[in-house]
């Protein structure tokens, strides 16, 4: 009797030595499992905190008389929504010299077609500035230097009467850092070329980095199309990098934000970043493009594109069919 009641004791403690093992791993287990997730959590409330540092960098708004539509009810309600794409060569933003917009597109991205609508102004198309008259006539590349993107953002209005939701202001050298932070762009070259050490064959595809889709979309002079030939290479290099660059997955790339940060404005914050990434990317699968088409012009020695009010409202009822607006026939003697 006594020997069984020992052998049962011993294989009481077993079973509670065993038991308390277990006991004793798990709750090993999930300490060492609430260690790892306490530091993912703060990693990633680490990495949020800087992405938006990032985007807070190139937030810059526009003035509120721009226009009377806000992009942060258009991307909520997944209407169309227009986007201005100005291209400077100045260097970093912040220096006292803004410089001229070489590159000038409206877009307009519509969620519900899945379409995207690209039109290209010659950037020394002849305007009269709305806000600046004692300097006009001028080059519409001109109204940034004067009154920054809301003076670019009026003379549009002013010319095409298209309201412009957002916009992005990229220094060239932004595009090129955007380019190689997503792993370059593929794009189909229009004309046999060289430039800047580089050769392009007409019909062929090429993937390309960022220096050398740069070279692309610079070459001017020896393009039979000039500033028009030069318009197009530009926007097949935008168009990829948006293609690229247009998902949620990049969005919160802190790398690509941070690349860019230092050479790029926009008026969208990073909510409406994250918007167009979830709702609007899928209409960058179907683009159409276009430029407005003007003739050369001088006037007290200054060379012009002017581009004729037929064409404006071309280019007018294109935009705003894009936008889902009515018709309007423009004034005048613009």
């Amino acid at each position: 009797m006594d020997h069984n009641n020992s052998d049962n004791q011993i294989k009481h403690r077993s079973h509670h030595h065993r038991h308390h093992r277990r006991k004793k791993f798990w709750r090993i287990f999930w300490i060492v499992l609430g260690v790892f997730l306490v530091v993912d959590i703060i990693a990633v409330i680490i990495a949020w905190h800087n992405i938006h540092v990032a985007t807070n960098n190139m937030y810059n708004p526009m003035s509120n008389e721009i226009s009377d539509r806000k992009v942060s009810d258009t991307l909520k309600d997944k209407k169309p929504m227009s986007l201005l794409l100005l291209g400077t060569d100045t260097g970093e933003f912040g220096r006292s010299y803004k410089g001229r917009t070489d590159t000038i597109m409206m877009m307009v991205i519509n969620p519900k077609t899945n379409k995207t609508t690209v039109v290209s102004l010659p950037r020394d198309m002849k305007v009269n500035l709305p806000d600046y008259p004692d300097y006009s006539p001028a080059k519409i590349n001109s109204a940034y230097t004067y009154g920054g993107v809301d003076e670019t953002a009026k003379t549009i209005k002013k010319y095409f009467n298209i309201p412009t939701d957002a916009y992005v202001m990229v220094n060239m050298g932004g595009l090129e850092k955007a380019i190689d932070q997503v792993g370059g762009v593929t794009v189909k070259s229009p004309l046999t070329f060289d430039y800047e050490g580089y050769h392009f064959t007409k019909g062929a595809t090429y993937h390309m980095n960022g220096k050398k889709a740069l070279a692309f979309s610079r070459m001017r002079y020896d393009d039979p199309r000039g500033d028009y030939g030069r318009q197009e290479r530009q926007r097949l290099v935008i168009m990829a990098l948006l293609k690229s660059s247009i998902s949620y997955k990049t969005v919160v790339n802190q790398p690509f934000l941070n690349s860019i940060s230092k050479q790029t404005m926009t008026n969208l914050t990073f909510d409406n970043m994250v918007a167009l990434a979830q709702n609007y990317r899928h209409a960058t699968d179907n683009v159409t493009t276009d430029y407005a088409h003007g003739q050369g012009d001088w006037e007290n020695g200054v060379a012009y594109e002017s581009v004729s009010h037929s064409e404006c409202q071309r280019i007018s009822n294109k935009l705003r069919a894009a936008l889902r607006l009515k018709p309007e026939t423009l004034k005048t003697g613009e």
